[in-house]
C-alpha cells in the first residue's frame, strides 16, 4: 500500500515538473558546456605532450568542465526550485494534510531529483556526440569515442553525484530562503578544485564528480598522474553523508509550515 502511494505521489511530483522550464534550462546549459569545445577544437592538437589523444583530450576537457561546474550548478537550481514548488499559496500545508508522512513527500521530491540529474546527464551527453561530429567536419578529424566508452564515463559521474544531490537537497529543504539556498550550494561548489587534492577529499560530496572525472584523465593521459579513486573509505563515507542528508531533510521537511 505504501508502495502504491509513493509511486502516485512521484507521478504528482512529476506533473509539477513538467509545467516548470528545468529541462530547458538544462539543455541551455549543455549547449553552452560544448560551443568552446567546438570553437577551440584545434587546441586538442597541442595536448599529446601529456601522451592524450585528441578525441581524448576534447572528450575529457568536456567533461571536466561539465562535472567541476555546470552539472552541479543546475542541480543547485533544480534543487531549491523542486523545493519551492509548494511554498507558494500555502501549497506545502495542503500536502501536508494527505494521509502520507512527511518522510515520503521529502523523498518523493528527491527521487524527481535523481531523475532530473540523469536527464542533464543525457543531454550533456548527447551534446557531446554532436558537438564532437562538428568539431570533426571544421578540423578534418574524427574526435567521436565509442559509445559503451562514453556512456561508463557518463554513468560514473551520475553515481559520484548522489552524495553531492543529498547535501544539495538537505539545503534547500533546511533553508526556506531560496537566494540563500542558492547562494549556499553554489558556494558550495568552488572547493571543489582545492578538495581534490587533498587527502580526505572523499569528506567533500561535491566534489565528487570532479575528482572522478580527473582520475579519469589520468587514466587516459599517459604523461599525467593523478589521484586514483580508492573504494575505501571513499563508498562508506558517501553512503553515510548520504543517509545523514536525506535524515536531515526529512525531519526539517514540512517544520517551518507547520509552525506558522
Amino acid at each position: 500500500m505504501r508502495g502504491v502511494r509513493f509511486m502516485t505521489l512521484l507521478g504528482v511530483e512529476f506533473r509539477k515538473i513538467k509545467r516548470s522550464r528545468l529541462l530547458l534550462l538544462f539543455f541551455a546549459a549543455s549547449v553552452i558546456l560544448w560551443i568552446p569545445s567546438v570553437l577551440n577544437a584545434e587546441l586538442n592538437f597541442t595536448m599529446q605532450a601529456e601522451g592524450i589523444s585528441p578525441e581524448n583530450s576534447f572528450f575529457i576537457q568536456g567533461f571536466m568542465g561539465m562535472a567541476w561546474f555546470m552539472y552541479p550548478a543546475g542541480m543547485v537550481v533544480g534543487t531549491v526550485l523542486i523545493s519551492q514548488t509548494e511554498r507558494t499559496n500555502r501549497g506545502m500545508l495542503k500536502m501536508l494534510s494527505l494521509p502520507v508522512g512527511r518522510a515520503w513527500l521529502c523523498l518523493a521530491k528527491f527521487v524527481v531529483l535523481v531523475v532530473l540529474s540523469a536527464a542533464q546527464v543525457l543531454m550533456m551527453t548527447g551534446m557531446y556526440y554532436i558537438s564532437a561530429a562538428a568539431a570533426g567536419r571544421l578540423q578534418g578529424y574524427s574526435f567521436l569515442l565509442p559509445p559503451l566508452f562514453v556512456a561508463g564515463e557518463a554513468g560514473l559521474l551520475f553515481c559520484a553525484s548522489l552524495p553531492m544531490l543529498a547535501v544539495f537537497w538537505m539545503l534547500s529543504v533546511a533553508v526556506r530562503t531560496p537566494i540563500f539556498s542558492v547562494g549556499l550550494g553554489l558556494a558550495s561548489i568552488v572547493p571543489s578544485v582545492f578538495a581534490i587534492n587533498t587527502k580526505v577529499w572523499f569528506a567533500y560530496p561535491m566534489c565528487y564528480p570532479f575528482f572522478v572525472i580527473t582520475a579519469e584523465y589520468g587514466k587516459l593521459a599517459e604523461n599525467l598522474d593523478t589521484a586514483q579513486v580508492d573504494l575505501v573509505p571513499w563508498i562508506p563515507v558517501a553512503v553515510v553523508i548520504t543517509g545523514v542528508c536525506l535524515l536531515v531533510a526529512c525531519l526539517c521537511f514540512g517544520q517551518g509550515e507547520r509552525r506558522e
